[in-house]
Formats: C-alpha cells, structure tokens, sequence
C-alpha cells in the first residue's frame, strides 16, 4: 500500500515561522512557494490539491516536502550556483604567474603592460590555457599574489 506524503508534525514555533515566511511576501519568491507548500501540507492538504493550489506539478510538491522532513528550513532555500570554477593545474598556474610577471615586450608584443584581456589573449594563443575569463584570471592571479600597476601608477610613471 502507497501511504500519503505529508509533512512531519511541526511545533507551534515552526508553524508560526512559515506563515510569516508566507505572509511577509519579501525575500526569494522561491522560498515563499516551497514555505506555502509546506504549511499547506501541514494543514492537512493533500499533494495533489496544494499543486493545484500551487500551479506547480504533484511531483514537485513531493520533493519540497520529502526535503523539508529531512532538512528542515534549510531546505526552503534556493541553493543556486554558478558553474563549476575552472580547475588549472599547478603547472598552468606557475605558467600564467609566470606570464604575468613578464613584460609583454619579452613575448615580442608591441605593447609595455599587461591588462587582463591582452594577458588572457596571450595565455590562450600560447596555448597555456584552453580558454580563461578576465575574472577567473583577476581571480587566479590574486590567489597568487600577482597584481598589476593600477592605472594611476602608470600615469605617474609617465610624468616622472
């Protein structure tokens, strides 16, 4: 026999905490669903009606309470992330370090500083890396402890 999803028992304290998660109608839209699914259920509502009540399908509803009985509040929040950093290996890392450190005069290019597009360019045609954001690159270099002159250390350099 098939037994009926429905949310665990929750105090007093915890039932007061999702209507004014409900009520309050600020913060995640994501979390003020999955708190009225979960409320619902604990008011007795059968999973097929609070996805209607819901517009969301019988199986979502499922999953919000299944997670709530095991999770708690935690799981009322969205985890949302980005892809997954990419992963260089020690030898690329020495490499781009390396190629920071160096003047782009060294490599041949006509220019006397690196920024970080003409440094991301530069690993990717030489190979160093299959492919690199600005950020990822500003975020590399500083783990490494590289910086590069800031534009008004340049422009005091030249008056000098």
């Amino acid at each position: 026999m098939v037994h009926r999803v429905q949310v665990r028992p929750i105090s007093n304290d915890e039932g007061n905490k999702l209507l004014r998660i409900v009520r309050r109608s600020s913060g995640s839209v994501v979390t003020w669903r999955r708190a009225q699914m979960v409320l619902l259920s604990a008011q007795g509502m059968a999973v097929p009606q609070i996805a209607e009540v819901t517009f969301t399908s019988a199986d979502r509803v499922r999953d919000v309470i299944h997670n709530f009985n095991a999770d708690g509040f935690d799981s009322l929040r969205p985890r949302y992330a980005g892809g997954r950093p990419p992963k260089f290996t020690l030898a690329q890392r020495q490499e781009i370090k390396r190629a920071a450190l160096s003047r782009p005069t060294d490599h041949g290019l006509p220019f006397s500083t690196w920024s970080l597009s003409k440094l991301a360019d530069f690993l990717v045609a030489e190979g160093v890396v299959d492919d690199i954001s600005h950020e990822g690159l500003r975020t590399l270099l500083r783990e490494e402890g590289v910086s590069f002159p800031s534009r008004q250390d340049l422009e005091d350099q030249h008056r000098s």
